[in-house]
């Protein structure tokens, strides 16, 4: 199979990258993530990300669709009713959210982003 054409996520098929949110986004704890990039063309990217517990502000500029593999959060638009996503739960944020993801058990998603 052409490698170019199809392509498994996985953790052990790319390098992951730490960061952390920025500081002033940060409300709870010190969430670190951690994020293996499995696709990165022009406006649309894919891959697996991780998060340890904790809470920031997420601003969504970009449709992002994600599916929780493990773990517990809690996502909460401003103005709007906390939800509760674990794993087997997928969803899509769209452009304009803006909220805070408060992670309560480290989460693993995968996700598919485009802008």
């Amino acid at each position: 199979m052409n490698d170019e054409t199809f392509r498994f996520l996985s953790r052990n098929a790319t390098a992951p990258v730490v960061s952390r949110p920025p500081a002033d986004r940060v409300v709870a704890g010190d969430p670190v993530f951690t994020t293996w990039n499995a696709e990165e063309r022009g406006s649309l990217y894919c891959g697996i990300w991780q998060s340890t517990p904790g809470k920031w502000r997420i601003h969504y500029d970009e449709w992002e669709y994600c599916r929780i593999l493990e773990g517990l959060s809690v996502i909460t638009e401003d103005g709007g009713a906390a939800r509760i996503v674990r794993a087997g739960d997928s969803f899509v944020i769209r452009p304009g959210f803006r909220g805070t993801w408060e992670v309560l058990e480290t989460t693993l998603k995968d996700y598919v982003v485009s802008f």
